[in-house]
């Protein structure tokens, strides 16, 4: 079995430890509960032909006066940025997060979520895709819509994420 890192980054209360609770429990919480540091879980993922052992990292939200640690980000094998879909602040601040990143793991493969998508609209999940594509469809190729209430796009996320670690 094949141990790798993913590490969850974005913005505070954007719900990177709900996405967490919601893939490897299968549960969901309404109530907040802020990271402090980073929490590791681990979850077993069967691929095609592989079985990866996901060490995921939930580390602590970012925020104007306490960005991310940098050293939490040492490792990593894959990324999975996440914006909340209902404060268009978070998916402006992503491109914070990619750079952080990738001076640290220049080539670490990641995934764009917006998560909350099931406090939008169908006309906000149109909208707020098509900035989040116009944003960054250069430097992504996922983008998924997600919600750790509903288990809407978790599954498939952190798939893609596994697939994309453990290259073509």
């Amino acid at each position: 079995m094949i141990s790798r890192k993913i590490v969850l980054i974005g913005d505070f209360a954007t719900g990177k430890t709900s996405l967490i609770r919601r893939f490897v429990d299968n549960q969901f919480s309404d109530t907040y509960l802020s990271t402090i540091g980073v929490k590791i879980s681990k979850k077993i993922i069967q691929l095609e032909n592989t079985t990866l052992q996901g060490m995921i990292w939930d580390i602590e939200g970012g925020t104007e006066t306490k960005p991310v640690n940098k050293t939490y980000l040492i490792g990593a094998h894959g990324a999975i940025l996440v914006a909340d879909g209902t404060r268009y602040e978070t998916l402006e601040h992503i491109a914070m997060y990619r750079t952080l990143l990738h001076k640290n793991n220049a080539k670490t493969p990641f995934v764009l979520v917006i998560n909350k998508c099931d406090c939008l609209s169908d006309e906000a999940r149109h909208t707020i895709t098509e900035k989040a594509t116009s944003m960054y469809g250069d430097v992504v190729k996922n983008i998924f819509l997600t919600s750790a209430k509903t288990g809407e796009g978790v599954e498939e996320m952190f798939l893609t994420i596994a697939s994309e670690m453990m290259g073509p």
